[in-house]
């Protein structure tokens, strides 16, 4: 079988716009997949275990952010205003379990004045929120 000879090479001028609507493309992927996008919420680092149950009573979530700040109902909050939400949620409901979400780097001594001021309102169980520890099957977690 034979090829037709009559085939040329382009030696036209090449139009730049279809490349640079492409570098634009790839552009807004590149940003859009960086850190240079706000990610909402507060990062914490929770400690990693496993073999914990959860618990069985409803629940109340305060976290504590590696710079020592409080929130609830994920509003940033001070401790004496901590006190009279927690009040306000011990009242309407009973018994409550109170799950402290807290950075891996928060000091035992913000941990125990939390469940302190827990007891005090009437809370009875205060549990540390963790992280699984990895499965050795699965594939490596990314940052």
């Amino acid at each position: 079988m034979r090829f037709p000879r009559n085939a040329r090479v382009f030696r036209g001028q090449l139009d730049a716009s279809p490349f640079v609507g492409v570098m634009f493309l790839l552009l807004i992927f590149f940003l859009l997949n960086s850190a240079l996008v706000f990610t909402p919420g507060v990062p914490l680092e929770l400690p990693k275990s496993e073999g914990w149950a959860g618990p069985t009573n409803p629940t109340v979530t305060v976290a504590v952010d590696s710079a020592g700040e409080l929130y609830f109902q994920n509003q940033l909050t001070t401790e004496q205003e901590l006190e009279t939400q927690l009040a306000n949620v011990v009242r309407q409901q009973q018994p409550l379990t109170m799950v402290l979400l807290t950075d891996r780097r928060v000091p035992s001594e913000t941990i125990i004045r939390l469940v302190a001021l827990g007891r005090r309102l009437g809370i009875q169980e205060a549990w540390l929120a963790t992280r699984p520890l990895p499965d050795p099957s699965m594939p490596a977690e990314f940052p």
